[in-house]
């Protein structure tokens, strides 16, 4: 539901500051639609439910992955390490190619056929189980199928302030 009014007088950039501030994770989500791979970076995930067990992450409608991932209804999240910084500066370039994009890094297949990068924190495999109109985004909401945990994590990678940073 929008409001009239909503957002008005707020400045997009101090907005887009001030959320920069507060430090995030960072994920590549993965998608297979029409035999092509889709992947993007992401700093909006978070946990919704445990019973049952429910994610969301938030997807700009303009990416390919959206439609790629409405389409196939399943969505892989690789949660990222402080040394694959240069996997989230990759699957974070706009107009990438999507033929051989997962060429640059190592992954395996899940169950479900999504990519999951290999040497992350951990790995969850999603089912699509509502997405919702927000904004210039959408918020899918997976129910989790399954969850893998690195057997020796090392220090995690975050977003803050517009850099990727270690944190251990």
């Amino acid at each position: 539901m929008s409001v009239a009014g909503e957002g008005a007088g707020v400045d997009t950039g101090t907005y887009r500051h001030a959320m920069g501030r507060l430090a995030k994770g960072v994920a590549v989500l993965t998608t297979t639609a029409g035999a092509q791979d889709h992947a993007l970076t992401a700093n909006s995930l978070t946990s919704v439910s445990l019973e049952p067990v429910l994610l969301l992450v938030c997807v700009e409608t303009d990416a390919r992955f959206h439609d790629a991932a409405r389409e196939s209804g399943v969505f892989g999240v690789s949660i990222l390490a402080a040394d694959q910084r240069a996997l989230a500066a990759w699957f974070a370039t706009p107009g990438r190619p999507l033929p051989g994009q997962m060429d640059r890094a190592p992954h395996h297949r899940a169950e479900s056929g999504v990519a999951l990068l290999d040497g992350c924190l951990a790995t969850l495999e999603c089912d699509v189980r509502d997405i919702h109109p927000a904004g210039d985004h959408s918020i899918f909401v997976g129910a989790v199928r399954a969850a893998r945990l690195a057997a020796d994590p090392k220090a995690a990678l975050v977003h803050f302030r517009g850099q990727y940073s270690a944190l251990t």
